[in-house]
């Protein structure tokens, strides 16, 4: 489903990308980070997450909170 979110978001003219940092995973932080700017975002955003699962539905709030409703 990620991809399909990131893809959509590029139609959207959003720049996004999702990351997994093993540093932060060997620390036992938050390893998971979501990133995205341009388009209808007045301003970039990010969203971490222990999981994928947690950071992506972070990164869907906040993408609902800033007018853009993502369709998955």
């Amino acid at each position: 489903m990620t991809l399909l979110i990131l893809e959509w978001l590029g139609e959207q003219g959003v720049n996004a990308m999702i990351r997994m940092d093993a540093e932060r995973l060997a620390d036992n932080a938050p390893a998971w980070t979501f990133a995205a700017s341009g388009g209808p975002l007045k301003h970039g955003m990010r969203a971490d997450g222990r999981t994928v699962q947690q950071c992506m539905s972070a990164a869907l709030a906040q993408l609902r909170d800033a007018g853009l409703s993502v369709p998955f």
